[in-house]
C-alpha cells in the first residue's frame, strides 16, 4: 500500500506524538509534558506519514522569530517532531517531509527555517548548515574562588517557586533576546518548557530550584538548578546542576554564580549550554577548572537567500557576489549580488560574475556570524573567484557576540 504524507488532524495528534517518542527510543510522554507539548505544537504546521492506518513517520515547525546580526527579529520556521519508524527508513519519507516542509515554509514568507539535530550528518543535504555553537562546563567549585565583582553585595537573592516566578524570569529573558544572534522569541506558552521537572526525569537530582536576583526591587536575574548529592571518603561532593541563567548586567549574573558556587554539600558546578564568549571562564581565576566542552547547536537554513541575507546587518561594509548552490530549493539556485552594512542590506539576482561560491549550507553557518567564510574556505567548502573577496565577507559576516541558542524546541 502507498504511504500518504498530509497535515495531521487535531484528533491524530495522540497517535503522532506516540510515534514520535517510539522512534526516539522511549515510552510515550504523559503528564504535564505531554499537556504542554500537545499545547504548544501547530497543529497546521504538523506533518505525518501514514501507511495505511499506522503513522510511519512525523514533522512540525514552530513559529519563532530568531535574532540575527543587527538585533531584528527575523520570522522563522523551527523544524522540530523529526522522526520515521525503522520499518520505514530509505523510503524518501524523510526527504518527501522536508521538501513539502520548506515549500511551506517559504509559502508563509519566512526566509528562514532552523533546527536542532539529534544527528547532524542527516540534515546538510537538505541545505542546513551548523551556525552556532554551545559551551558546557563542570566547573570545580571546591578549587575556585567564586567570582567576585564590586556591587555584588547590592544585589538581592531569593528563592522561590520556580513556576511562580515565571512571569519575571520570562521578562528578564525577553530583555536579552534582541542583544544576541541565535536567541529565539517564541510564542506564549513555551516558557512553561522551562520549568518542567517531572521526577522520572531529574536523573537522580532533587527538585528543580530558582533563585532570582533583585535589584531595587526589581527582578534582574535569575538562574534555575538542581542539586544531585554525592558523597565519596572525602566528604560531599554534590553536583549543582544549572539549567537556565539570565542576566542582562554583569554584577547580577556574577552575584548569581557566586550563590551557585557556594550551594552547601557541593564540590562543582555543571551547566550544559552557555555561549561560547560567555564571561564565566573570566571571572574565575584559572578558566583550565571550568572544563569547558563545545558542540554544535542550532543549525539555519535559509528559504529565501535573498530576503534573508537583506534581514540582518554587517559589520563592516560589504557589496560581494554569491553563486549559490541548492539543489534541494532551486529557487535559490544563481548568482546573488549583497550590498550592505551596519545600518542594513540589500540582495538581489545579478548576472555579474561570481566572487564567491558556496552552497545554501555554507549560507547558513555564516549568517548569525558563528562561522566565518574564511573558516569555510579552509574546510574546502567556500571557493574564492576574486582575490579578497573572502576576506572581506569573513570580516563583514561576523558579530559581536557569538551566536547562541539558549534552549532545544
Amino acid at each position: 500500500m502507498a504511504t500518504e504524507l498530509r497535515v495531521l488532524k487535531d484528533v491524530e495528534w495522540d497517535d503522532w506524538s506516540d510515534k514520535l517518542d517510539l522512534a526516539f527510543g522511549g515510552p510515550p510522554t504523559t503528564g504535564e509534558t505531554r499537556a504542554i507539548r500537545r499545547e504548544c505544537t501547530e497543529i497546521e504546521r504538523s506533518l505525518g506519514v501514514w501507511d495505511g492506518g499506522d503513522c510511519v513517520a512525523t514533522a512540525g515547525a514552530l513559529s519563532f522569530r530568531l535574532t540575527v546580526p543587527g538585533g531584528s527579529g527575523v520570522p522563522a520556521a523551527g523544524v522540530t517532531m523529526v522522526s520515521v519508524q525503522p520499518t520505514h527508513r530509505r523510503r524518501g519519507l524523510l526527504r518527501s517531509m522536508m521538501r513539502h516542509q520548506l515549500a511551506d515554509v517559504r509559502e508563509r514568507g519566512e526566509a528562514l527555517a532552523v533546527l536542532v539535530a539529534s544527528e547532524p550528518a542527516i540534515y546538510g543535504r537538505f541545505g542546513y548548515g551548523a551556525a552556532a555553537l554551545d559551551m558546557r562546563l563542570t566547573v570545580d567549585t571546591a578549587r575556585l574562588a567564586a567570582p567576585e565583582l564590586p556591587g555584588m553585595d547590592e544585589v538581592r537573592l531569593r528563592l522561590v517557586d520556580p513556576v511562580a516566578a515565571l512571569d519575571d524570569c520570562e521578562r528578564v529573558y525577553a530583555r536579552l533576546v534582541a542583544t544576541r544572534p541565535g536567541m529565539l522569541a517564541r510564542l506564549p506558552g513555551w516558557e512553561r518548557m522551562a520549568v518542567l521537572d517531572a521526577p522520572d526525569r531529574r536523573e537522580g537530582a532533587g527538585a528543580l530550584q530558582c533563585v532570582v536576583a533583585e535589584v531595587d526591587g526589581e527582578v534582574r536575574g535569575y538562574a534555575r538548578y538542581a542539586v544531585t548529592p554525592g558523597w565519596d571518603r572525602g566528604g560531599p561532593s554534590g553536583v549543582v546542576q544549572v539549567r537556565h541563567l539570565d542576566a542582562p548586567d554583569p554584577v547580577v549574573y556574577a552575584a548569581l554564580w557566586r550563590f551557585l558556587f557556594g550551594i552547601d554539600l557541593t564540590t562543582s558546578v555543571s551547566v550544559r549550554s552557555r555561549p561560547v564568549d560567555d564571561a564565566l571562564p573570566l571571572l574565575v581565576a584559572d578558566m583550565r577548572r571550568c572544563a569547558m566542552e563545545l558542540r554544535e547547536s542550532l543549525f539555519v537554513r535559509p528559504v529565501e537567500v535573498g530576503a534573508a541575507l537583506a534581514a540582518r546587518t554587517y559589520r563592516t561594509p560589504v557589496d560581494v557576489v554569491l553563486q549559490v548552490a541548492d539543489p534541494f530549493c532551486p529557487w535559490n539556485e544563481g548568482r546573488w549580488r549583497l550590498t550592505g552594512d551596519a545600518t542594513g542590506a540589500t540582495c538581489a539576482r545579478t548576472r555579474d560574475p561570481a566572487e564567491l561560491a558556496l552552497s545554501v549550507r555554507e549560507l547558513g553557518s555564516a549568517y548569525l556570524g558563528g562561522f566565518t567564510p574564511a573558516a569555510l574556505a579552509a574546510a574546502g567548502r567556500v571557493r574564492e573567484l576574486r582575490p579578497g573577496a573572502l576576506a572581506a565577507a569573513s570580516t563583514a559576516f561576523g558579530s559581536d557576540l557569538a551566536p547562541w541558542l539558549p534552549h532545544s524546541f
